[in-house]
């Protein structure tokens, strides 16, 4: 226990300065955090960090999906929610099928059943990879929405695809129509149950007297709770756990206080960076260990049979994308679509986001190491190595690749009308402007007689003033200057008030509990402060 302790400790050191390495040369975390797992799989001290196959899906999927639907736009997967459909379900059972045969018909000792096990373990792009990769390159909005939306609902379809493929293996029989039944089975059931649990905790938060630390500690059962509810009664847990995030997320301003969601949100980017950086290097530590198992004489073939699987997969899937794209013209002229000529530029980019990860991690690991017999699993270790390899590959080669794919598409974002900092000026306008009619109107009075009002009044049309559109203002960049001038100052005066209250501090006439409470006054008001001034900042 005391070994494995420092194990992780040290583990979670590296995966930290991987992260900053990765930042320093601007590349995706994911990439780094593989590639240096590969050669400490091969660290004496670090040989042994792995997770038991039976608890790999517990631990690590409900918190990443629920963080990960949690942050998903509704707005955006309602709009996008034909093609995000498409991709997450009949796409991802057609590659699967393509893998299947493949697999079947070229590597020896796999059948149908065993193919299948592999096309669900490896058919689904996995989100984390996705967005953590595309947060680094500038690429159209819908892009990201669309990749996220379809990685968040492929993990249902393809692992239940395994599922099915992984009962025929260890059962010996398979029967298409019942297992077409219990496929939708599966996955209705699921998001019932993800809803029917999201109501609970939504009820709790909202009736009960919670506190900020109860509402937090809240969201970590929950995700819990949905997975292992609908896995209890053999349905999807993962879409009860995205199906359940995603409406206590739309409905999170209602039962969640302004301090629930700000703790919540801080505690939960914590967790989710541990937890992703613990599986992506879970993915080059584990490596080793199956090419051990496999021996120096199988590992020509697998290498030969992995990068068939690899191609096989990044060709299926631009073809997926360009026949999107020519069924979605076709449809334009029968329903509305959100976009009736998208061309080819998105297709492009959309079928070279393929990047796998954390989901067909988890399902290679659970494999069972023998049949219920007590044979070994069939070609259980030629399985994990192409699932590692096809991780990898599409990680690293997409991956690199991508940022200059995106430049030589060099595709405009559609759907930006006007800047980022445009549309944030414009909302802190319209807010501003309501509560300075709100004051003229209903409390016209007390501002003329109470000054707190007043300086309230005052304070809002000051930020009027500071929210001049410098983009457009091409005939007065003095006072975009002025602006610069007064952001950097008011930076350098929360720096004084934090050096004051240290000082205050020092001696023993105030209790420090008061100190630290205008310290985190003066934390959230430059942190307002910073997200008004990022338009300064670019420039």
């Amino acid at each position: 226990m005391h070994h494995a302790v420092i194990q992780y400790t040290c583990l979670l050191a590296i995966i930290l300065f991987s992260v900053m390495l990765a930042k320093k040369i601007k590349v995706a975390y994911p990439i780094v955090l593989v590639l240096i797992g590969l050669p400490l799989g091969f660290v004496p001290f670090l040989q042994g960090v792995e997770i038991e196959p039976d608890l790999i899906f517990v631990i690590f999927l409900p918190p990443l999906l629920y963080e990960a639907a949690w942050n998903t736009s509704w707005k955006e997967l309602w709009k996008w929610r034909r093609l995000i459909a498409s991709f997450a379900f009949p796409v991802v059972i057609l590659t699967s099928c393509v893998v299947a045969f493949v697999s079947a018909a070229l590597i020896p000792g796999f059948t149908l059943a065993t193919g299948f096990l592999l096309g669900g373990i490896v058919s689904p792009p996995d989100a984390v990879s996705a967005s953590s990769i595309l947060k680094t390159i500038k690429v159209p909005k819908r892009m990201v929405s669309i990749v996220e939306g379809e990685s968040l609902l492929n993990d249902a379809s393809s692992l239940v695809v395994f599922r099915f493929a992984l009962a025929a293996v260890l059962t010996g029989t398979f029967k298409f129509s019942d297992a077409a039944f219990d496929f939708v089975l599966v996955i209705a059931m699921g998001i019932a149950v993800g809803v029917a649990v999201a109501m609970v905790f939504y009820s709790i938060h909202r009736w009960l007297p919670t506190s900020t630390e109860m509402d937090v500690v809240l969201t970590f059962i929950s995700p819990y709770a949905m997975y292992m509810l609908a896995e209890e009664f053999h349905f999807s847990g993962v879409l009860a756990v995205v199906s359940g995030g995603l409406l206590l997320s739309a409905r999170k301003h209602q039962f969640l206080s302004h301090s629930s969601r700000l703790q919540s949100v801080n505690v939960w980017q914590s967790v989710a960076f541990v937890l992703n950086g613990m599986v992506f290097m879970l993915i080059g530590l584990e490596l080793p260990v199956v090419i051990r198992n496999l021996g120096p004489e199988g590992m020509p073939d697998a290498i030969k049979y992995a990068a068939i699987i690899t191609g096989v997969l990044l060709v299926a899937r631009l073809i997926c994308t360009f026949g999107a794209t020519i069924v979605t013209r076709i449809m334009s002229h029968i329903i509305t679509v959100a976009d009736p000529n998208p061309g080819f530029k998105p297709s492009i980019l959309l079928g070279w986001t393929g990047m796998r990860g954390v989901v067909s991690l988890a399902a290679a690991l659970s494999i069972p190491v023998a049949l219920d017999s007590g044979a070994g699993f069939p070609n259980r270790d030629m399985i994990l190595f192409i699932t590692f390899a096809v991780i990898i590959v599409t990680l690293v080669l997409q991956g690199l690749t991508l940022p200059a794919l995106v430049r030589w598409v060099n595709m405009p974002d559609p759907d930006v009308t006007i800047s980022h900092e445009q549309q944030r000026q414009l909302i802190q306008k319209k807010m501003s402007a309501l509560v300075l009619d709100v004051i003229d109107k209903d409390y016209a009075y007390q501002a003329q007689q109470n000054g707190m009002i007043a300086a309230l009044k005052l304070r809002y049309t000051t930020d009027m003033e500071l929210l001049k559109d410098w983009e457009q203002d091409d005939n007065d960049r003095r006072e975009a200057e002025f602006y610069q001038d007064y952001c950097q100052i008011m930076v350098n005066l929360f720096t004084k008030q934090r050096d004051l209250l240290h000082q205050i501090n020092k001696g023993d006439d105030i209790d420090e509990e008061i100190i630290k409470h205008q310290m985190d006054l003066i934390d959230l008001e430059e942190e307002k402060f910073r997200q008004q001034c990022v338009i300064g900042e670019n420039k």
